[in-house]
């Protein structure tokens, strides 16, 4: 494999983690606004993924240096939308390009290349959360049990101010019962309203049905209503 490609780093960029194992060094963070959202695939976008696909299944690093330029910001937003930590995020990021790297050989094409990447990328998100959630619960009962000296994970503080929430605090109640959702829920909810992805793509995504996925964000919608009420009306 040719070495690395250098790359200019500004300051919304970090060196990746995983760098050595990709022919792209960095993945860029950008703020969730800056960023473009993606559109429904059109015949020639879909004729583009068809021509990239071939050329990163016959090992071209040029092919796989667009790839990441035209899809790194997406995935890290999806990412993040799971996790809500930027430095987590982009270590997770980092690693789903590092696994299309290694697997796009055995890709099949039975879905776009982006669903496939949405497809990866939540599933690494979602596996992350599990494990870090597993860690906080095995550090908070060795803590509980006398296994250690210091309380590494406190309880969830579920008290929440009467008073109305404004600006940050609101947007935070907001994530937080977010975060809170089932799994495939938060999913759903996450690439329609912070991707904009159709119920077709997000259906694509889940691997489900478009009824399917409009009950998730139904069920997802109702739950954010019922939490959110009277704090703000606009959910």
């Amino acid at each position: 494999m040719a070495s690395p490609v250098s790359a200019p780093k500004p300051a919304d960029c970090v060196p990746a983690p995983l760098s050595s194992q990709l022919p792209i060094p960095l993945v860029c963070s950008l703020p969730l606004s800056a960023v473009p959202e993606p559109q429904a695939a059109r015949p020639a976008v879909a004729a583009a993924e068809a021509e990239l696909l071939a050329q990163l299944q016959q090992g071209s690093e040029a092919a796989f240096r667009t790839l990441v330029e035209r899809y790194q910001n997406r995935v890290y937003r999806t990412v993040l939308a799971l996790l809500r930590s930027a430095e987590e995020a982009e270590d997770v990021a980092q690693e789903v390009f590092v696994e299309v790297y290694q697997t796009i050989g055995r890709f099949r094409g039975d879905a776009a290349l982006s669903t496939w990447l949405y497809r990866l990328a939540t599933s690494r998100a979602l596996k992350h959360r599990r494990r870090a959630r597993a860690k906080k619960r095995f550090a908070y009962f060795t803590s509980l049990l006398g296994f250690d000296n210091h309380v590494l994970h406190e309880l969830p503080d579920h008290a929440h101010p009467q008073a109305r929430l404004e600006g940050k605090q609101q947007l935070q109640l907001l994530l937080d019962h977010i975060a809170r959702l089932p799994d495939q829920q938060q999913v759903a909810f996450t690439l329609r309203h912070e991707q904009e992805l159709s119920y077709e793509e997000i259906a694509a995504v889940l691997q489900t049905t478009v009824p399917a996925v409009e009950s998730l964000l139904f069920r997802a919608r109702q739950t954010l209503r019922k939490h959110l009420q009277p704090s703000f009306r606009h959910v």
